[in-house]
């Protein structure tokens, strides 16, 4: 919009006027439409003036013939389809027309993914509906037959008397569950989804624990293990922190009044715990007796339900495959797992001054229901003192 007098600028934006139809226009391009002139100006001969311009004069009354020329819905010749961006790069803009990007909306596509055929690649109208007759098209046309499938081939039945072959293909081979193996798998599932574990680490040294243990091998019929004396310091440990001896169960928390141990043995089907009893009141060597006949029992399948029941801690000990540490899972119901990694040699700080020493380093898993942080820190406490102090497990 310009006012009276002013110039209009070409380089002025235009406003585009869509065409939404087939139509007819009058071609009276550059043709004067009306005369202006000044408040007050009186009009002199208007035909003359008219004639002066070169437009004709009909006479009154009588209508300007106009003269008609069809316009095409689409013109003749369109511009080179632009990229399927939508038009040429603008900086990341998308030119389409109002009635364009009404009629993409309620087509449901976007209009970024149609090709506009429009002045500088603008999407247009039909470029929205020639979208939607292709998709219509698509929409409409039966599903490709999918090629016949070769048929499988028919397992030929093994010959009399020839092995089974083991349920895998490949480079793997599937190994059916045992009883065990499930067993082992819903136990502790069910211990770290429903056992609120906590964990304490420790590190013992165990340089007067080999050398009591050299001791003890030198009279004994039995020989003794490291293992058999940390089953040792943890019975000595119950005895001093009693908190420590007990389950969780659904309306109490049960405190054993003898300390019942549970013992890792790995065999070949899978790991079992069976349990040793009343150890507070066992030598050294009694504990080392049972649990050889346990690890026996277990590797030859003839442990009882009986020997799985009842006990408070397992002791889980992976020292002799090089484990330094490790942090174990409890076996439910019982409220404790003591994890033992391999001896080995450090530096330590003895009176002021740093020295070569074996040391030990130990992971207590802990179940939070029944027993309280506090409660396991002074359990690891007195198990280490009985470790690194030895003589008590054998008075």
């Amino acid at each position: 919009m310009t006012g009276h007098g002013g110039q209009i600028d070409d380089a002025a934006a235009l406003v585009e006027v869509g065409q939404y139809g087939a139509g007819e226009v009058e071609d009276a391009v550059a043709d004067p439409i009306a005369v202006l002139g000044a408040v007050g100006e009186q009009a002199g001969d208007l035909d003359a003036l008219l004639a002066e311009l070169g437009v004709g004069v009909a006479a009154r009354g009588e209508a300007r013939q106009a003269v008609r020329r069809d316009v095409p819905e689409e013109p003749v010749a369109r511009p080179a389809a632009p990229p399927a961006s939508g038009g040429p790069d603008r900086g990341g803009r998308i030119f389409s027309s109002p009635l364009a990007r009404r009629l993409a909306r309620e087509a449901g596509l976007g209009i970024e993914t149609l090709s506009g055929t429009g002045p500088g690649g603008r999407v247009v109208r039909r470029d929205v509906e020639a979208a939607v007759a292709a998709r219509r098209t698509q929409a409409t046309q039966p599903p490709a037959t999918p090629a016949p499938l070769a048929a499988a081939p028919v397992p030929q039945p093994a010959a009399p008397g020839a092995p089974a072959a083991p349920a895998g293909t490949g480079d793997y081979e599937d190994i059916p569950h045992t009883r065990m193996r499930r067993a082992i798998a819903r136990r502790l599932t069910e211990s770290k989804q429903q056992t609120p574990h906590f964990c304490l680490r420790a590190t013992c040294a165990v340089d007067e624990l080999l050398a009591l243990r050299q001791r003890i091998n030198a009279v004994s019929p039995v020989k003794v293990s490291v293992n058999d004396l940390l089953i040792k310091a943890v019975a000595t440990a119950h005895t001093q922190v009693p908190e420590m001896n007990a389950v969780w169960q659904p309306e109490a928390v049960r405190r054993f009044r003898s300390v019942d141990v549970s013992v890792a043995i790995a065999t070949d089907t899978g790991l079992v715990t069976p349990v040793l009893r009343g150890i507070e009141n066992l030598s050294v060597s009694a504990i080392a007796t049972r649990t050889r006949a346990f690890a026996e029992q277990a590797r030859s399948g003839a442990l009882r339900p009986a020997d799985f029941e009842g006990g408070s801690i397992t002791v889980s000990n992976l020292g002799m495959y090089g484990v330094e540490e490790f942090a174990a899972i409890i076996n439910p119901p019982q409220a404790a797992i003591l994890a033992i990694g391999a001896a080995r040699d450090e530096a330590v700080v003895r009176d002021g001054a740093v020295t070569a020493a074996k040391v030990l380093g130990v992971v207590l898993s802990v179940d939070h229901r029944p027993v309280d942080g506090a409660v396991a820190a002074r359990w690891l406490t007195a198990f280490t003192e009985a470790v690194q102090n030895p003589v008590r497990l054998v008075v």
